[in-house]
């Protein structure tokens, strides 16, 4: 018996895991780890630069925990720290990708995958010669978030049916 792609595309084997959270308060600033922050449909992510413009495509990156390791290895480094990649919430044990055009939550906010986060020009600096290229199909998604709520690290990122 085969499946449909409707239902292929609406089944995932387990959750996922947020691994770490940062925040960028303001264009070319520092990213800042956090262990947990507000999320709101109004301002975004609270602290971070994003915030105050409601439903906007990017109020929220993420990028695949795993890749970072793939990153690395293009890069012939032994790891990449998640602040020098800009996004917001690494998260790891689901693919990000099947997350794109549907709602998830995390915490206890509900998020919608809007596309792809491609790198910018920024990566070459961050990550040295050829950190664009290294990025580049892994730089995660970009979401906003549909309602309110607390994301916290070790939070738990599941699909909405």
């Amino acid at each position: 018996m085969s499946l449909e792609l409707k239902e292929l595309l609406a089944t995932f084997n387990k959750s996922g895991t947020v691994q770490w959270i940062g925040l960028r308060p303001e264009r070319r600033a520092e990213v800042s780890e956090v262990s947990e922050v507000l999320a709101d449909p109004s301002t975004g992510l609270e602290g971070d630069r994003f915030s105050g413009k409601p439903a906007a495509k990017r109020q929220v990156t993420l990028i695949q925990h795993e890749h970072l390791a793939v990153m690395a290895q293009l890069l012939g480094r032994e790891e990449i720290a998640p602040a020098l990649l800009r996004r917001n919430i690494v998260v790891s044990g689901i693919n990000l990708q099947a997350l794109k055009q549907r709602n998830f939550k995390i915490g206890s906010a509900i998020l919608y995958g809007t596309g792809n986060c491609a790198p910018c020009s920024r990566m070459e600096e961050a990550l040295g010669k050829g950190g664009y290229n290294a990025m580049r199909g892994h730089g995660g998604i970009t979401a906003y978030v549909v309602q309110a709520g607390k994301i916290s690290v070790g939070d738990s990122v599941v699909p909405e049916k």
